[in-house]
């Protein structure tokens, strides 16, 4: 299969690549991930472009592009900062979800403000007792005339506690452990609803929060898809979600490596630089043949999700490898550049932490591996 960029697709890398050197830059990461703000300047510029659209319709405000085309946005989107690229792919992929399963007046509510960079969206699925064991969800959701009345707590819900966001709530409406899930839309400053900030060592500038739910009403007209079919519709939204955090991962693992190799060829120990080492040299030889296998892991991914194929091994395989390989590239980058490693200023303290948590967040590396295996009938 080739896998080659067609010209509209390097035009498309072009673009992006020029945008991120012009208004993203090392300087601009450091600065965000230091104060933990959001990138609000660079937020509505990407709206400005129109990219915030990429993925919807063009009867719906949006570019109508394919998941290969957001691939490459994921990968260079990343390619400081694994924290700032999520402030971007969270709310393109939620708001593609919202324009598969939504009703018109939910698109006529939320799309428009979105592509003008004021709506925001979390996405709130795990719970303190309930993980990666997602369809074990105790949030409840009952109906009362014709409104949801919300009782439970959500944990890791990234970015809710942001200013104008939508939390697309997976909660329990019956007892049946996947039937009985239902996906509710819940604006955060509805009564009732405490979102308090949780300190980690990433996602700085978008933030995760824990939310308490108590009594929380929402009209019925809020419900995403159909009741008890909340399962299915953060299903299908994972896999976009898996890929894009692949591709944005390979984009990251790419600047480390590079980043690798500069300052190993300009260190100079024991008279010649550490590039001239064979233990250097072979380290960076593994993770440029494992960066490129996970590239082709990705892209593969990412056409059968054009293509509208059953993806689920495919996308689980692209995530791990490419999670696995990115945290291989900062943990080599880190040892060779020894203490300096860990100085905020040389970025790959900040690739290490985020490549770790790559291998838990958007589904744990270890269900991905049982996903595959599913998949293949062990």
């Amino acid at each position: 299969m080739d896998f080659r960029h067609t010209e509209e697709q390097k035009m498309w890398l072009d673009t992006l690549d020029r945008f991120m050197e012009k208004e993203v830059g090392r300087e601009y990461t450091r600065k965000h991930d230091a104060s933990r703000q959001f990138p609000e300047e660079i937020y509505y510029k990407v709206a400005e472009e129109g990219w915030l659209g990429m993925l919807l319709p063009e009867d719906l405000g949006g570019m109508g592009l394919d998941p290969v085309m957001y691939a490459i946005f994921c990968e260079k989107i990343a390619k400081f900062s694994l924290d700032t690229a999520a402030c971007f792919m969270q709310m393109i992929f939620t708001a593609n979800n919202l324009a598969t399963h939504g009703t018109k007046e939910q698109q006529e509510k939320y799309i428009p403000s979105f592509l003008k960079g004021d709506q925001r969206f979390a996405i709130s699925i795990s719970e303190p007792n309930a993980g990666s064991d997602a369809a074990a969800a105790s949030t409840k959701a009952v109906l009362d005339g014709d409104h949801w009345v919300i009782n439970g707590a959500k944990m890791w819900c990234s970015g809710a506690h942001h200013k104008n966001t939508t939390i697309v709530l997976m909660a329990r409406t019956s007892q049946e452990r996947y039937d009985g899930l239902t996906t509710i839309l819940v604006p955060n400053d509805t009564p009732g609803l405490e979102i308090r900030k949780l300190d980690t060592i990433v996602r700085k500038s978008l933030g995760t929060t824990q939310c308490f739910y108590d009594n929380v009403r929402v009209p019925v007209a809020n419900t995403l898809g159909k009741v008890g079919d909340g399962w299915n519709v953060i299903g299908k939204h994972l896999q976009l979600e898996r890929m894009s955090l692949a591709a944005s991962y390979v984009g990251n693992a790419r600047t480390a490596l590079d980043d690798t190799i500069r300052y190993t060829k300009d260190r100079k120990q024991f008279g010649k630089s550490l590039s001239s080492f064979q233990v250097i040299k072979h380290r960076i030889a593994e993770n440029e043949y494992e960066l490129a296998a996970a590239r082709l892991l990705v892209y593969n991914a990412a056409t059968m999700l054009a293509r509208g194929e059953h993806a689920l091994k495919e996308v689980s395989m692209a995530k791990v490898f490419a999670v696995d390989t990115a945290f291989k590239v900062a943990f080599n980058g880190m040892q060779a550049m020894g203490g300096y490693g860990q100085m905020p200023e040389f970025d790959m303290e900040r690739y290490f932490r985020e490549a770790k948590h790559g291998m838990v967040g958007g589904g744990a590396n270890e269900i991905q591996r049982s996903i595959i295996a599913k998949e293949m009938g062990i």
